[in-house]
């Protein structure tokens, strides 16, 4: 703690998006709570030790309203996902507190229980098996564009009840949200604009008709004493879309190049699968979390009150931003933390959250990732990088870790399934 700040390593550049760990190691040892100005301009504190990542996670005196940020003017708008404002988007379960948190988690969490998640498994296999017979035949493609990308989008516009013949718009809309993440905010705000505009047709369709979707359980819950607004509705559905999908793109990217940069773990993953087990690749899934996980920091969290945090001060109406990536690689908790060891055990990690605003979907990401990991390693078993690791670009962004892209090789296989399009599944 007692480096000067011009000791500090410089943060959120190109070259730090694409290996942000030893400034994170630097970050934990010398100023483990530490005021930075974002890319933004908006200054926030980072918290980057396990145990003080754990406690911001779960202190109720760190709001998730945005209201409660003490902001300066040219601040304004600059925290939070682009263009939701103006939208009316932002009653959604990143941005509210108890009892509002509480009765909207309650409505939604029906959907990913685990039974309703292991009755959707086969879906997800179907949509895994489909996408790989778009490109096995081909002997290359890019894993993000083909594969890690469009399968959690189709997978959770199928839960919350999007048409199959609406939902290509779904993925050019996310497809934009996550091309301009870490660029002109304009770009995200116009898909989250023509999304919001979607979405209030859609629920007004489902009112008429509904079905056995998650949107239709929302307006169900409306029109029997919840109290959910059709504002709430939307931003409900919205919310699960972005983070339903996102983080699962990420979690297969950055998985898979994980196996293919550590050879020895993913040939042990692969006989493990040979062997028709599945206890490795459940650990496997976790430790990918930890070891290079889809969420690189937590979203905004505002002080109440002043606060001590890490023996450092501070003030009321600040915003405070958990580094999720810096805290799973502490060497406090996680014995050889930068090592990627897939039976890893005591994996307590904190990839997907901690406390009451644990990830709502972690039980379909997890289920997604697994079956993505599983088949590709089955069906390509050969898979290799098409490209040197230097020719790796990240998407540059705040909240967010994942490839832009992630060219692959392999011999050619043969299609399992017999359709040409995703709409005659």
């Amino acid at each position: 703690m007692n480096d000067s700040p011009a000791d500090a390593p410089e943060l959120f550049t190109w070259e730090f998006a694409t290996d942000p760990y030893p400034a994170y190691a630097w970050l934990r040892e010398h100023s483990p709570v530490h005021r930075t100005a974002l890319p933004s301009g908006v200054e926030a504190w980072l918290v980057t030790r396990y145990e003080d990542a754990r406690q911001a996670l779960a202190d109720t005196r760190l709001s998730k309203n945005p209201a409660h940020h003490d902001e300066p003017a040219h601040a304004k708008g600059k925290t939070g996902i682009p263009g939701e404002r103006k939208a009316e988007l932002m009653t959604h379960l990143l941005n509210i507190d108890p009892p509002d948190h509480t009765r909207l988690r309650r409505l939604v969490s029906k959907a990913f229980t685990p039974r309703r998640v292991a009755e959707f498994a086969p879906r997800v296999q179907e949509l895994t098996d489909h996408l790989i017979d778009n490109f096995i035949e081909e002997g290359s493609a890019d894993l993000i564009h083909d594969f890690a990308f469009p399968l959690p989008i189709y997978a959770i516009c199928d839960l919350l009840g999007v048409p199959r013949e609406d939902q290509d718009d779904f993925r050019d809309w996310a497809g934009m949200m996550i091309r301009h993440g870490g660029g002109p905010r304009g770009g995200v705000a116009r898909s989250v604009k023509k999304m919001r505009g979607y979405l209030a047709e859609l629920i007004h369709r489902k009112r008429e008709n509904p079905g056995e979707d998650l949107i239709s359980g929302l307006i169900r819950a409306s029109d029997h004493g919840e109290h959910l607004t059709e504002n709430e509705a939307a931003a409900m559905a919205f919310i699960l879309l972005f983070a339903g999908f996102e983080t699962t793109v990420n979690l297969i990217g950055n998985g898979v190049y994980a196996l293919l940069r550590n050879p020895e773990q993913r040939e042990r993953l692969q006989r493990s699968l040979d062997a028709g087990e599945s206890g490795l690749l459940e650990t496997g899934i976790e430790e990918l979390l930890r070891y290079d996980g889809p969420v690189e920091l937590a979203t905004w969290r505002f002080a109440t009150e002043p606060l001590t945090l890490g023996g450092q001060r501070i003030a009321a109406g600040d915003p405070v931003l958990v580094v999720l990536a810096a805290a799973d690689r502490d060497p406090e908790r996680f014995t050889d933390p930068d090592t990627l060891d897939l039976a890893r055990r005591d994996n307590q990690h904190l990839g997907y959250g901690h406390g009451i605003h644990y990830c709502l979907g972690a039980p379909l990401a997890r289920l997604e990732g697994q079956a993505a990991l599983a088949t590709l390693l089955r069906r390509l078993p050969d898979l290799r990088l098409a490209v040197e690791p230097t020719d790796l670009r990240w998407r540059g962004g705040l909240i967010m870790r994942g490839l832009r892209t992630l060219p692959v090789e392999f011999g050619p296989g043969l299609r399992c399934g017999e359709s040409d399009t995703l709409s005659t599944l």
